[in-house]
């Protein structure tokens, strides 16, 4: 039985928001009230050595309060939905049963969309088959391996990019494995959500897009003058990373592989990763306003924080209550 599912337990809080929202300020404010451990709802932050591009909390940040999910996992190693599902659920339950209160945040939609509706059950990852598939991309490109999945698969290519070469890798693998198309596979075969878990969701989002824009732009040349391009030729150091692997892909390292690799000059490598970050918060924004039961708050505000604090304290507060 997990920490949820225990009677009397409080739902478990979700603080989301886009990129450059100010999540990790708000839970370090939360956790300065509460007996708070976080586990970091982030497909990026999970990778060792990926610090400064994936604005890592410090370790005096990580001294302050515990957090989990952080370093898990090498750059050339991957990380499912599943998988986080499965481990943040688990600590859910440790922590709980410590006495202490879960608290998930992040920017990934997808692991929080895995963990509210549950798991399509698709074929497991094959590394052969990958291994396959990425060695055809290098010899015709990604658009035609996009075209190659529109002829098994129409449905899902008609939503993919011609260059979104992670999921149209994923399409044409659960095709050859499965011998059907990924959306057959996903319409209507989603399992049930769990009924025992309950969920509280927070999200902070921008009042109006030029703010946050503005702090996109203010934050990647943070991370450039942090040395975010030497901690990516350190990356190029490793020989079994490149371009195609899903860490590597993450929003400001691509951009600044290609200028290592000398692709792009270093403005197109500026405005290419903040155009890129803006178009994640982009998508990231337009799935959060589509929760219904969200509550929001104006990561733009002044007194955000506090606005943070008194939107999650009856949640944290019936947490204390709780009975261990």
């Amino acid at each position: 039985m997990t920490a949820s599912a225990l009677p009397g337990t409080p739902p478990l809080l979700c603080l989301m928001g886009p990129t450059a929202a100010g999540k990790s300020a708000a839970t370090l404010a939360l956790a300065a009230r509460w007996p708070i451990e976080i586990i970091n709802v982030d497909s990026a932050t999970i990778y060792r050595g990926m610090d400064i591009g994936t604005a890592k909390p410090s370790l005096e940040e990580r001294a302050r309060v515990p957090q989990h999910l952080l370093d898990i996992r090498d750059p050339a190693e991957t990380f499912s939905a599943g998988q986080f599902r499965a481990e943040a659920l688990a600590l859910a339950e440790a922590i709980r049963a410590r006495g202490r209160i879960p608290l998930l945040a992040g920017g990934t939609m997808m692991y929080f969309k895995a963990l509210r509706e549950g798991l399509d059950k698709l074929p497991q990852a094959d590394a052969v088959l990958r291994a396959q598939l990425n060695a055809r991309a290098a010899e015709i490109g990604w658009p035609a391996m996009h075209a190659e999945l529109a002829r098994v698969d129409p449905a899902t290519a008609a939503r993919l990019a011609p260059n979104d070469s992670q999921r149209i890798q994923r399409a044409l693998e659960v095709h050859a494995l499965a011998g059907r198309p990924m959306s057959e596979l996903l319409t209507g075969q989603a399992p049930a959500p769990d009924a025992a878990l309950r969920w509280a969701n927070l999200s902070l989002e921008p009042s109006e897009r030029a703010g946050l824009h503005a702090r996109i732009e203010q934050r990647f040349d943070a991370m450039l003058e942090a040395g975010l391009v030497d901690e990516v030729r350190r990356l190029r150091a490793w020989p079994e990373l490149g371009p195609e692997l899903p860490s590597i892909r993450c929003v400001g390292y691509r951009q600044v592989w290609s200028y290592l690799a000398g692709e792009i000059h270093g403005a197109e490598m500026r405005g290419q990763a903040i155009a890129a970050t803006r178009q994640l918060a982009k998508r990231q924004i337009t799935w959060l306003r589509a929760l219904p039961d969200r509550i929001a708050v104006d990561c733009l505000a002044a007194d955000s924080t506090a606005r943070v604090i008194d939107a999650a304290a009856p949640v944290l507060d019936a947490w204390t209550r709780a009975p261990g």
